[in-house]
């Protein structure tokens, strides 16, 4: 066969056109693609909008969750990806807010509170009422023992140096707001949110 340089380039373009027009359904193979398509997998999903928990960047993500949604059911978390409509992060995750799919469903996860009691080697699972109630009273106990309500010149202070916190990375700006006015009127000075968002 005899092929030119014009010959080719014409060649070429007729290939090219042909498998654009195919490409795009005008073909034989847009009817098998069409039958090829699975359902989109989040169709029947709830979608919620949450904040990543794992640094102060507070990445927006999206959490698609399945289940039939019914009174007492549990829904499943299916998939997690980046909010492409969150200013901070624009949809983008970095590896660790990609792979919290895989540390929500991780079976070592710890889902309910556990105490060590003092001398013990071991820790057991107790409520959150006594969690929570054992938190409280060690929290009381401390802010007593040392509260200083006057400087050594008489001036009012009323401040609690000894107890800190620090608030988590998925807290919103109303409950952040919240939490420091909660932990001021104790008289908590050692006191910061993990993101400002």
């Amino acid at each position: 066969m005899d092929l030119r340089r014009r010959g080719f380039i014409q060649l070429t373009g007729a290939g090219l056109a042909a498998s654009t027009l195919g490409a795009i359904g005008f073909g034989s193979s847009g009817d098998a693609l069409a039958a090829a398509v699975r359902p989109f997998k989040l169709t029947a999903t709830k979608e919620t909008r949450n904040t990543c928990t794992y640094c102060a960047v507070a990445c927006g993500i999206l959490v698609y969750s399945a289940g039939d949604r019914a009174k007492n059911a549990r829904s499943n978390i299916i998939h997690i990806e980046g909010d492409p409509d969150h200013p901070v992060n624009r949809g983008t995750l970095c590896p660790k807010g990609s792979a919290l799919l895989d540390v929500v469903h991780a079976p070592t996860r710890l889902k309910q509170p556990k105490y060590r009691a003092p001398g013990s080697s071991e820790f057991k699972v107790v409520s959150w009422d006594f969690a929570l109630e054992r938190i409280a009273r060690l929290m009381k106990q401390d802010r007593d023992a040392n509260f200083v309500a006057r400087t050594a010149a008489g001036a009012t202070v009323n401040r609690w140096l000894t107890t800190g916190m620090l608030a988590a990375s998925a807290s919103s700006t109303e409950t952040s707001y919240l939490t420091w006015k909660v932990v001021r009127s104790m008289g908590m000075l050692v006191f910061d949110n993990q993101a400002r968002v």
